[in-house]
């Protein structure tokens, strides 16, 4: 009958072993989570690419899809707000905000910045969490890759996002932080944006689609930066053209650009044409000259032998 210390050492191995075993699909699995994309998107064009997978079904129509982002953005700056989220408008979405306050007609998104603080705390307080605001449900989802440092393969470097859940669209959450020990004062996200501090901050309070928001305190260096200089002034931008008299996008009417890619094309072929006219009068030059120095040389060479024929005769002599 075995002793109660072979029975004791029998079970210390055993519970040795069942923890090798346990740990190893642990290690796995955070090596599969450093290395996976976490957000994933339906395939198939640009504008998929602008919704969640798990809740999308078809693309939403250009007639709705401004409304839609007009209810995400305002469902999401109206919930951070009662939380007390400082997040700012960035991107195409802040250009939106210096143009006219509201959302271009022709993105598909929306885009959004916190610190990583901030980040953080959405992470370890509202992660997962489900909030209804006018009849719609939206997700706030925490990417577990907020954390990295770096852009890695580029897969992960939306932070969070909140999604409409009846058809998938979201607003694109990223976390800026001070990145680089040698640069304190300034910010960065995964993909490559930097602002200084005092571009940043104070933020500004304002309005975007009839909500409160924030916005960064040098707008318009950052939209420069980003975008250049003429995205302040061009006033016509993916099919569409700026009204001054009702401050809107609107879009350009089909027949209008047909017009006016006829008159591209009956430009560049009109230069064409000058292009080779000019080009046969070249030739035409060339041969004229040729021949006036062919007829030039033919009248001189009697001469010369005439005068050479003088000359013998008069050594004859």
């Amino acid at each position: 009958m075995p002793s109660l210390i072979s029975l004791l050492l029998l079970l210390l191995s055993t519970s040795l072993e069942t923890m090798r075993s346990t740990a190893l699909p642990i290690q796995h699995a955070k090596r599969s989570l450093s290395t996976s994309k976490y957000f994933h998107e339906p395939r198939g064009s640009l504008a998929r690419s602008h919704y969640d997978l798990r809740y999308f079904d078809s693309e939403v129509g250009y007639s709705q899809h401004g409304p839609v982002l007009r209810s995400l953005i305002r469902s999401y700056l109206s919930v951070m707000g009662r939380h007390g989220v400082e997040t700012w408008l960035a991107h195409g979405t802040l250009l939106g905000w210096w143009w006219n306050g509201r959302v271009m007609p022709w993105d598909y998104d929306l885009d959004v910045q916190v610190s990583n603080a901030t980040m953080r705390w959405m992470a370890n307080s509202l992660n997962q969490t489900h909030h209804e605001v006018e009849g719609k449900t939206y997700l706030l989802d925490v990417n577990p890759h907020y954390r990295d440092l770096t852009r890695g393969d580029g897969s992960n470097i939306i932070d969070a996002r909140w999604i409409d859940t009846s058809n998938g669209m979201f607003v694109d959450i990223t976390s800026l932080r001070e990145r680089e020990p040698d640069r304190p004062s300034v910010w960065s996200c995964k993909n490559g944006h930097y602002y200084e501090t005092q571009d940043l901050w104070p933020m500004r309070l304002s309005q975007f689609e009839g909500v409160p928001a924030r916005v960064p305190y040098n707008v318009e260096k950052i939209l420069r930066d980003e975008y250049g200089a003429k995205c302040l002034v061009v006033e016509e931008h993916e099919g569409h053209r700026w009204d001054r008299d009702v401050k809107e996008w609107v879009i350009i009417p089909p027949e209008v650009i047909e017009q006016r890619r006829l008159a591209v094309v009956a430009a560049a072929t009109e230069v064409e044409r000058k292009k080779q006219k000019q080009a046969e009068l070249s030739s035409s030059s060339s041969a004229s000259s040729s021949s006036s120095s062919t007829s030039l040389s033919s009248t001189l060479s009697p001469s010369r032998s005439s005068s050479s024929s003088s000359s013998s005769s008069s050594s004859s002599s």
